[in-house]
Order: C-alpha cells, then structure tokens, then sequence
C-alpha cells in the first residue's frame, strides 16, 4: 500500500483541482442512490463540465451520457473513474489516447498496471481519492462554518 502514496499527493491533487474544466466520469450511474450520480451532481453544481461515460445510459444528470471516452466531443481534463480495478487498464489507454490531462480513481479503484500505462502516456494519475471528497477538503466545503480547516473530522468544534 505504500506505492499508493505516489497517487495520492495533496500538492497533485489540489493542481488538478484547480485546473480541471472538463471531467469524464466513467461509470456515471443514472441511479440516485450510487455515489457515482452523487458525485457527478456535486461537480456540476460546482461548475465542472461533467461527461457521464456509460454505455448503459442515454442520458445522466440532464446530460448526454457517451459510451465511451473516445466519444466525448470536447477535450477531458479529468477521467473521473467509477468502475472495477480490473477495467481500469483499458480505461487508462482510452484516457491516453484522448490526450486527457489525469487519471483519476475513485475509493478502492487501484490497478497499477493501469497506472504504468496511464503515466507512460503522460497522464497523471490520483488513485483510491474521491474526487468530491478532495474537493471539499482542497476548496473549503467540508467544514461546517464554509472554510478550509485543512483536515477532516466528524467532531463539530475540530479536534480538542
């Protein structure tokens, strides 16, 4: 697990942040209740260009959705990743072949091969963070009050 800290540095992930306009989210589900559609809904009310990428829907969040990443008509900053491990390499060569600017897999979804062949392609690569997540924490949304405490915690007043 240590390998995994490489994926998941804060001066990156604020980086991709930051830059980011356009996110594919690959695996997209139409269905409320998977974290996939709660994610997607936060990131385009926080004004990211979202893609739902997923052959299954025709449409998620009032958007088109593409079957694959070759299919999203404008330039991805982000490949946003909610599927197995196990799709993950073909995913990789797909974010590549698109030219998108970072790979980036959700909580649990960690393929190194897929890594290798994403950075090998020059896309950066953030594994095992949820994007919403790290928005929160990087861009002042999780604390109670609306500012950035720089940690997480469930206790209201911070840590004692």
């Amino acid at each position: 697990m240590n390998e995994l800290k490489h994926y998941q540095d804060p001066l990156t992930i604020q980086r991709v942040l930051h830059s980011a306009s356009t996110i594919a989210v690959v695996g997209l589900s139409g269905n409320e209740l998977r974290a996939s559609n709660f994610v997607g809904y936060y990131l385009k009310r926080h004004g990211y260009q979202v893609y739902p990428v997923n052959p299954r829907e025709t449409e998620v969040l009032g958007l088109p959705s593409y079957s694959s990443l070759a299919d999203v008509p404008v330039p991805v900053d982000v490949v946003n990743v909610f599927r197995a491990p196990d799709a993950l390499p073909e995913i990789a060569r797909e974010a590549v072949a698109i030219g998108a600017g970072t790979l980036w897999c959700q909580f649990g979804v960690i393929n190194e091969e897929a890594a290798r062949i994403a950075e090998e392609g020059g896309v950066t690569v953030i594994m095992d963070r949820c994007l919403k997540v790290e928005h929160a924490r990087y861009v002042g949304r999780m604390h109670w009050l609306g500012f950035n405490t720089g940690r997480i915690t469930a206790v209201r007043g911070g840590l004692q």
